[in-house]
């Protein structure tokens, strides 16, 4: 478009975010972000978190990893000056047990690094290791593709039940928060094709130092407000309205809306926009809200425990993270070290993919599986359960397009793409969508 315009990104999280910053630095239009809440970064931010001794530190809604495949999220991190080299601490992917079994990889390229880690696995027999680098050669081969409606327990079929319970289902967990037999095969095996066998570093787990409001959401915002766009915090925007020259959004006229606001939240809008049955693209409108709306949302709790009696180096665990052993009973699925993050001795991380039950089951219980599988008798500081944080990445899923009605597009990690609901995906749909308003 030649003209300048006015744009309106309604919701702040990493997605409409990533969307501001790309349409200031690649058009010459006027954005403006509206941010229901009072801070940042929608379901990847921080919060305060009051410790033992009364001090009271930021942490994360939920703990997160980034991988090293997730290209474009690094270069929006560094666009708007945050050094990923003194934010990440950066390790090849490793799932080790307390116990030391599972793999690790080497830091070398890939595929060397996929190979010799599964080769060199701990606990596992080499049969079993044999089988595992057979499978991941046959969907080398197969261009990493599947049909539409394969599950990932599909894919696994005929695998060791060993490498199921210690390999792929905590990783599908990880990267899908979808169970194997309900998670779709295509995007795990996209997902593994980009992490483990295409970029070098790719498979690198990226832990954040820092919280992830300043990783990248509070930097945008500073970032666009030194460039003279306009940023609104506690802005919730109540219904679009639609007028002859465009929209209007709290009051202001704008010519195009991105709705960078959760599945749910932008069915709403997108209903009460075109409430009218005679409206124009009524019809459409409404069928891509539906889509929205058919979404199923997966549970995601974080524990945040306290070890008082980390050893000499104020260490819980032997690595910055862990794997555990996850059932119904005993239900997280990875640990994380904080205090090997830069933040307090003592201060560990419990993560729950799928999360059933409420919030003191939850916490109840994973402080037992904590003494039963790491000896750590540990104090509950707070736990977070995040109800909606991703949506259920089933075989041949339908999720909504970007496009909704001339000048009212959507971008989010639910918006239709290659990848599951992971930050890289938030961002990337942001960007395409800058690129369609630019």
């Amino acid at each position: 478009m030649d003209r300048s315009q006015r744009i309106a990104v309604i919701g702040g999280g990493w997605a409409g975010m990533a969307a501001a910053v790309e349409l200031a630095a690649v058009s010459a239009h006027q954005v403006t972000v509206w941010e229901s809440s009072a801070h940042w970064g929608g379901r990847a931010r921080g919060l305060a978190l009051a410790l033992p001794g009364g001090d009271e530190i930021t942490v994360d809604n939920g703990q997160h990893i980034l991988i090293g495949a997730y290209t474009a999220c690094r270069a929006l991190m560094e666009r708007v000056g945050v050094s990923t080299d003194a934010s990440f601490i950066k390790r090849p992917l490793a799932m080790r047990y307390p116990d030391g079994r599972g793999i690790q990889f080497p830091d070398t390229t890939p595929p060397w690094d996929a190979l010799i880690g599964i080769a060199t696995a701990r606990g596992w027999s080499l049969i079993e290791r044999l089988q595992l680098l057979r499978r991941a050669a046959a969907w080398q081969r197969q261009g990493f593709r599947c049909a539409p409606q394969a599950s990932v327990a599909d894919l696994c079929a005929g695998l060791p039940q060993r490498l199921l319970a210690e390999f792929f289902d905590p990783l599908c967990i990880s990267a899908l928060n979808t169970p194997l037999h309900e998670a779709s095969g295509q995007v795990f095996l996209r997902v593994l094709q980009d992490s483990l066998f295409a970029t070098h570093k790719g498979s690198h787990f990226w832990l954040p130092l820092v919280d992830l409001g300043r990783l990248f959401p509070d930097a945008a915002a500073s970032w666009l407000q030194a460039r003279g766009h306009d940023c609104h915090l506690s802005g919730r925007v109540q219904q679009l309205a639609r007028s002859e020259s465009g929209w209007r959004v709290n009051g202001q006229r704008y010519d195009q809306i991105l709705l960078a606001c959760p599945a749910w939240e932008a069915a709403r809008l997108v209903q009460a926009a075109f409430a009218d049955p005679s409206a124009p693209e009524q019809a459409e409108a409404q069928a891509w809200a539906d889509d929205a709306q058919r979404l199923a949302h997966t549970a995601i709790a974080t524990v945040y425990a306290w070890n008082p009696a980390p050893n000499a180096q104020g260490h819980s665990l032997t690595a910055p993270w862990l794997a555990l052993k996850s059932s119904p009973l005993q239900p997280a699925q990875f640990v994380f070290d904080r205090a090997q993050l830069g933040d307090p001795a003592g201060l560990l991380a419990f993560v729950i993919s799928t999360s059933e039950g409420d919030r003191a089951e939850i916490e109840q219980q994973v402080i037992a599986q904590a003494q039963a599988q790491l000896g750590l008798a540990l104090q509950p500081l707070k736990t977070i359960v995040e109800k909606r944080a991703t949506f259920a990445c089933t075989p041949g899923l339908q999720r909504p397009g970007m496009a909704i009605a001339p000048g009212l597009l959507a971008c989010g990690d639910y918006i239709d793409g290659p990848y599951p609901a992971t930050l890289e995906g938030a961002v990337r749909s942001g960007i395409a969508a800058a690129h369609a308003l630019a």
